[in-house]
């Protein structure tokens, strides 16, 4: 029997992401942020004529099981690399990127299961001085970007899937075998990666940064994040350091907010519960239920939250997304809360 499947990573820059004078291009309209990659693939080569991504790193592999023992394996895939382009006006200008050659660790095959290595980068083509933290302490070429995925194929037919490490920057999201995006990179360092992540600092030279990763917001989350930051009023944003609270249980609020970056604790009655990370809606209960809110969330990473008021949404969606955070909320190894 053949078991087979593959994973797949889609890296893109949101909106804010970059900070620093290097965000003036993209304020004045000479580079630009992307919009969020689709929730599910359909055709990646498509996807990448229409520039819907920075970069992209898929492994695909296969595994024959005799009886309950692997007996042969391999594995394929590769990576996709967006050129940058810059425009001046009605004019644009395409700088084409330096692409890493792809690295795949020797797989680890063990009886019942084989675990496959991938790694897909390169560096940004566009010019990008800046002051940096080693030797020469100023830089023109762009910092490294790049993804490392592992897929482990199961004899019994698991598959598990990993964002085993990545470049803090930009954002990257994870697709499983049937192309449904499953999670996310949950904090993009933007000023780490400008500073640190060039030269001979990646992957192909021996040095990796783990990813921290979190679950994906849900189909409803991703509609009300788009009222919120492309509706009629401009959200206001606020910024949190580790440990900062954002709400407080018990205490009156009316924001509803928006998780844009970095990762979230959810505490009720002083019990860690679970986390949430960048596409988050949170605070409806309070708006619905009186005002007081139900749980206080606290920065686990810097993070950044746009903030809406509760008339910026319709109220039977917010009804909705309660609902769906209470279902969550009975499950203890649930991932998601509201407050």
């Amino acid at each position: 029997m053949r078991i087979e499947s593959s994973v797949t990573s889609l890296s893109w820059i949101p909106s804010d992401a970059i900070s620093g004078y290097t965000k003036l291009p993209f304020e004045l309209g000479i580079g630009h942020y992307d919009d969020p990659p689709p929730e599910r693939i359909d055709d990646l080569e498509a996807l990448h004529a229409e520039g819907r991504f920075r970069f992209a790193n898929r492994l695909t592999a296969w595994i024959d099981v005799d009886g309950d023992r692997v007996s042969a394996y391999g594995q394929g895939g590769g990576g996709l690399v967006s050129e940058t382009v810059m425009r001046l006006g009605p004019a644009g200008l395409s700088f084409a990127p330096v692409i890493f050659p792809e690295l795949r660790g020797a797989p680890e095959v063990f009886d019942t299961s084989v675990r496959f290595t991938q790694t897909v980068g390169a560096r940004p083509g566009v010019p990008a001085p800046r002051r940096v933290s080693r030797p020469p302490f100023v830089q023109i070429v762009g910092p490294n970007v790049w993804t490392t995925l592992a897929l482990t194929l199961h004899a019994d037919g698991r598959v598990e899937r990993e964002l085993a490490g990545a470049s803090p920057f930009p954002r990257h999201w994870i697709y499983d075998g049937d192309g449904r995006v499953v999670s996310k990179s949950g904090l993009i360092d933007f000023k780490e990666w400008s500073l640190e992540w060039f030269g001979d600092r990646s992957p192909w030279g021996d040095v990796d940064s783990p990813a921290m990763v979190t679950a994906v917001e849900t189909a409803l989350e991703r509609q009300l994040s788009t009222t919120i930051m492309r509706g009629g009023a401009k959200p206001r944003r606020e910024k949190l350091e580790p440990g900062q609270t954002l709400t407080e249980q018990g205490v009156a609020g009316e924001g509803l907010y928006l998780l844009l970056d970095g990762v979230l604790a959810v505490e009720v009655d002083g019990q860690a519960l679970a986390e949430v990370g960048p596409g988050a809606v949170v605070g409806e209960r309070a708006i619905l239920e009186g005002g007081a809110r139900t749980a206080t969330l606290r920065a686990v990473t810097p993070a950044r939250v746009a903030v809406a008021d509760a008339d910026q949404i319709d109220r039977d969606a917010l009804v909705e997304l309660s609902q769906g955070h209470r279902r969550e909320h009975t499950d203890q190894e649930g991932s998601r809360h509201a407050n």
